[in-house]
């Protein structure tokens, strides 16, 4: 059984028709990206499953207790340390003074700051070290599922690698279930089980991609190959701006699902 379960979900703006007919399962320690153009409703449906809005239409069951959430920017609390910023979790789970302050270290430290770094307040710290800082704090208070909002997508190449890896620690070790929002393809099949690719006019989901090869065995070369295996699917060609014509409306699930890729 899926922890979080979304059905016939719609969502409106006003008159304007923003997600239509989603249909979405996550499982523990599953991590799902969704990947399409600007406009198609992905912070939308993230936005929803963290609670911060109510879907118009449709349903959805969660068994997930705790979810944190990381986006593109740290938003980190300026007037807060960093060591401070990533125990903010912590607090909020009543987690005594002395004990939360030494998680939070240990994870800092963990992320490759130093205690003179997790000292300092946000403005004395590089934008990759913000970074660190922001996910360290989403992953302190051991969320059921972390919720990703292109959190990599301004980071350097080496950061991001050092990034992902400590994402993947983190599914292992707590079975952390993972709903990430991404336009770098690579990125998406990198690090996720499944891929969903979305289109707008309502954003909708269009295909799904499912891997075999586990996070873990995914070298550098699978990935460009299996990058390259998705792009010959029209859904994904055109989100990406790279094939004219519409995609097509959304099928039943079953017959969506890709196992293979090629790989």
């Amino acid at each position: 059984m899926s922890a979080l379960s979304i059905r016939n979900l719609s969502h409106r703006y006003g008159l304007t028709d923003v997600l239509a007919g989603v249909d979405l399962d996550l499982r523990a320690g599953e991590t799902l990206a969704l990947v399409g153009p600007s406009g198609c409703g992905k912070s939308t449906l993230l936005h929803i499953v963290a609670g911060l809005l109510t879907p118009s239409e449709g349903v959805m069951r969660s068994g997930f207790q705790g979810v944190s959430c990381v986006f593109q920017e740290p938003r980190l609390m300026p007037w807060k340390t960093g060591l401070d910023n990533i125990a903010l979790g912590l607090k909020a789970q009543r987690v005594p003074k002395a004990a939360r302050r030494e998680r939070a270290a240990g994870l800092g430290r963990r992320m490759g700051l130093s205690i003179d770094d997790l000292l300092k307040f946000p403005h004395e710290l590089s934008g990759g070290m913000q970074s660190r800082v922001s996910l360290a704090r989403a992953l302190a208070p051991r969320p059921d599922v972390l919720l990703l909002d292109e959190p990599f997508s301004a980071l350097d190449i080496g950061l991001k690698a050092e990034l992902y890896g400590m994402l993947a620690e983190q599914v292992k070790r707590h079975r952390t279930a993972v709903l990430m929002i991404t336009h770098d393809l690579m990125e998406a099949v990198r690090l996720a089980d499944r891929v969903v690719m979305m289109a707008p006019g309502p954003g909708r989901l269009v295909r799904e991609f499912a891997f075999s090869t586990p996070e873990a065995e995914r070298s550098s070369a699978w990935v460009y190959g299996t990058a390259a295996d998705l792009m010959r699917f029209d859904e994904v060609r055109i989100g990406f701006g790279l094939a004219e014509g519409g995609v097509p409306p959304a099928e039943p699930r079953d017959s969506v699902r890709h196992s293979g890729c090629g790989v």
